[in-house]
C-alpha cells in the first residue's frame, strides 16, 4: 500500500526498481530465452519417476517428460538415503 503526502496526494509504493540499465524490455527478455528442439540434449534434475514417465526439472517454465522406455537402458536407479 502506498502513502499520502502533506497535500493528500496518493504516492504509490515502489514494487520493483528498474534494473534494466536503460535497455529495452524486449531486448532483455530476448537475451534470456533459450530455444531448443525436440531431440536436443538438455541437462536437468529428476523430479519424479513413475511407470508412465520421468519428470525432469530443466530450469524452464515447464518440466521435461521422458517416457521410461526411451531411457530404460541408460537409467540405473540410485536410492537416496536420508
Amino acid at each position: 500500500m502506498g502513502t499520502f503526502d502533506a497535500e493528500g496526494n496518493y504516492i504509490p509504493r515502489t514494487i520493483t526498481e528498474d534494473d534494466l540499465g536503460g535497455a529495452p524490455l524486449e531486448d532483455v527478455m530476448a537475451d534470456t530465452i533459450v530455444e531448443f528442439d525436440d531431440g536436443d540434449l538438455v541437462e536437468g534434475t529428476v523430479v519424479k519417476i513413475d511407470r508412465d514417465e520421468v519428470l525432469l526439472d530443466i530450469g524452464f517454465k515447464s518440466e521435461g517428460v521422458i517416457r521410461p522406455a526411451s531411457c530404460r537402458s541408460a537409467m540405473t536407479p540410485t536410492p537416496r538415503r536420508s
